[in-house]
């Protein structure tokens, strides 16, 4: 059965990618002057048209390495501030809007619909070939949230690629919900995906306070499209809920065979009304689960906990977020130098 998903999965891969076309190069309206971007058109899924966006940034003084970012679940690519830093220490930057989200969104479509977390990786591949014809040689992969989890789906299906290292920025490795909830009632609701996908679960009806900590207005310092990003949270579908749960239980198989640097807060925030802990923890993922999952994604993982950092560790107050970068970057040059 392992076999026959591989290759099912690798034909599916395969296909999507020989189909998929691109467009040109052009400049990206959302962040405005030193950003471009390209679509690219995939074959039709079980819901119709499919497209993902290629964004890039390039470095003034990058040689043939680059930074491919792969989003969380409920965001797009907006940190330009991100691809600005990582361009300074020289790497070329890439990020990819997956189907489905942000400039990726197409009218009609039901935003985040999944069914298997394999449907990314002719996203993944599709910028890896972008950024092959740049003259880009060595990739190092970057995910956050649930991007860190489909980052690490995907290494651990795909050893032989462009990529030398893989970046995880408070990765989604498990369900922040207390034991009953992530091995009985979210396995469960997973499975009735399958049967009823489009079921629609809720996530509460108020403003979430994370979203507040982030959003300029609210309690944060930084704009987004709030379409694409939202505020209160969406409804989900069962079949999102499965196919998550089904990543988690495979990324723990330790197959991830380069060097993986994990990188997570050093605490939690829980409530459903917005406080100023908030500012100063993660506060959707349970760190915990980071700390005990995260080794078992392969042999060389690295943990670095960012004292005040934010879910998005990246976004965080500018204290927590310099030193996030300056951990990434101190182990980038050791992993990425020649």
């Amino acid at each position: 059965m392992r076999i026959f998903r591989f290759f099912t999965t690798l034909l599916i891969v395969l296909c999507g990618a020989a189909a998929a076309v691109a467009t040109e190069w052009h400049p990206d309206s959302v962040l405005g002057e030193g950003f471009e971007m390209r679509s690219v058109t995939h074959p039709d899924d079980y819901s119709g048209n499919v497209r993902s966006t290629i964004i890039r940034h390039r470095s003034d003084c990058g040689d043939s390495t680059a930074v491919l970012y792969i989003h969380g679940y409920n965001d797009y690519f907006f940190q330009d501030e991100e691809a600005e830093r990582i361009a300074d220490s020289c790497y070329h930057f890439y990020a990819v809007d997956l189907r489905k989200y942000g400039r990726s969104l197409q009218p009609g479509q039901e935003p985040y619909e999944l069914r298997d977390i394999s449907e990314y990786y002719a996203d993944i591949d599709s910028a890896m070939a972008a950024m092959r014809d740049d003259g880009i040689k060595d990739v190092v992969l970057m995910g956050h949230s649930t991007g860190g989890l489909v980052s690490s789906a995907y290494m651990s299906e795909h050893p032989d690629t462009m990529v030398r290292a893989l970046i995880l920025n408070s990765p989604f490795l498990d369900w922040n919900m207390n034991a009953f909830m992530r091995k009985v009632a979210t396995p469960f609701v997973g499975f009735l995906g399958k049967i009823a996908p489009r079921m629609k679960i809720s996530q509460g009806s108020g403003e979430s306070p994370y979203g507040q900590s982030l959003l300029r207005g609210r309690h944060g310092e930084w704009d987004f499209n709030t379409r694409w990003k939202t505020i209160v949270p969406r409804k989900v579908e069962a079949s999102w809920i499965g196919a998550i749960t089904r990543a988690q239980k495979r990324v723990r198989k330790g197959r991830i065979q380069v060097p993986v640097l994990l990188m997570h807060s050093d605490s939690s925030a829980y409530g459903d009304r917005w406080t100023p802990q908030f500012q100063s923890a993660d506060g959707l993922l349970n760190i915990e689960h980071m700390k005990k999952h995260g080794p078992k994604l392969g042999q060389d993982v690295e943990l670095t906990e960012i004292p005040d950092g934010m879910h998005d560790l990246f976004l965080s107050a500018p204290a927590a977020r310099e030193k996030a970068y300056k951990k990434m970057f101190s182990w980038l040059k050791k992993r990425t130098s020649p």
